[in-house]
């Protein structure tokens, strides 16, 4: 069985190599794949260089920017037609997710079938963000979790993992939300669809080579998508 790790890229021609490497160090048995929407800095080709050397890292270039959940269904689609991968990890290219939670997140797939990477379990937490920034997350997530009833602290984490099995349960065209919002349909689908879901505590660290940005297009996304999702009709595969 194959443990697939998906990392979007635009633009992360500094991250990419060194988050790689160390992806290899830890887990040396794991595949990934990277997902990259044409980067004008070309991230691809630095990627295509460094398949030469670690023959479990694959590319899915996509012809232009369409955003995360686009760029994740498209490798998910490409995941799910591969028998072997049986868990998939999700996570991002500028070190805000460490690596080393991975060997964790395929622990606890053995008893769940997705886990969530919270910031918000007792133990979690974030580095290098604001005030304004950690206040505004965590009683976000309170309450996209009040809206929804997701069962765990943290809604729009982007470090997640699941099996495959129950991914399939799902119908991916049924995810039609952006940015965080669709991190939070995505883990309300795998809960409805009937996911043993849990989480691990992860302390996230704030973007290394670039500053976060938050803007009130995001905000108002954080406050209206939970009550879109609440009140969506879903299709669940049998």
């Amino acid at each position: 069985m194959k443990n697939l790790i998906i990392i979007p890229t635009y633009n992360e021609r500094k991250n990419i190599a060194p988050l790689i490497r160390e992806i290899f160090a830890i887990t040396p048995d794991m595949y990934v794949m990277v997902v990259d929407d044409n980067s004008p800095d070309k991230t691809y080709e630095l990627v295509q260089e460094l398949m030469i050397s670690w023959t479990r890292l694959s590319l899915l270039l996509r012809e232009k920017k369409e955003g995360l959940r686009k760029a994740y269904v498209h490798a998910f689609e490409k995941a799910l037609n591969d028998v072997e991968v049986g868990n998939i990890i999700m996570m991002d290219a500028d070190f805000s997710h460490d690596p080393k939670y991975i060997p964790k997140f395929l622990e606890v797939l053995n008893n769940f079938d997705a886990v969530v990477g919270s910031r918000y379990a007792p133990a979690g937490g974030t580095e290098g963000w604001a005030l304004w920034r950690r206040l505004l997350s965590r009683y976000g997530n309170k309450y996209a979790r009040s809206v929804i009833g997701l069962p765990v602290h943290d809604c729009t984490g982007g470090f997640n993992a699941m099996r495959t099995s129950i991914l399939r349960n799902i119908n991916l065209d049924d995810l039609d939300m952006s940015g965080y919002a669709f991190l939070i349909e995505l883990k309300y689908l795998l809960w409805k669809s009937g996911a043993r879901l849990t989480e691990i505590p992860i302390i996230f660290k704030n973007r290394r080579e670039e500053k976060s940005k938050m803007s009130s297009h995001i905000i108002r996304e954080g406050l209206l998508a939970p009550w879109y999702i609440r009140k969506k009709k879903y299709n669940f595969h049998d």
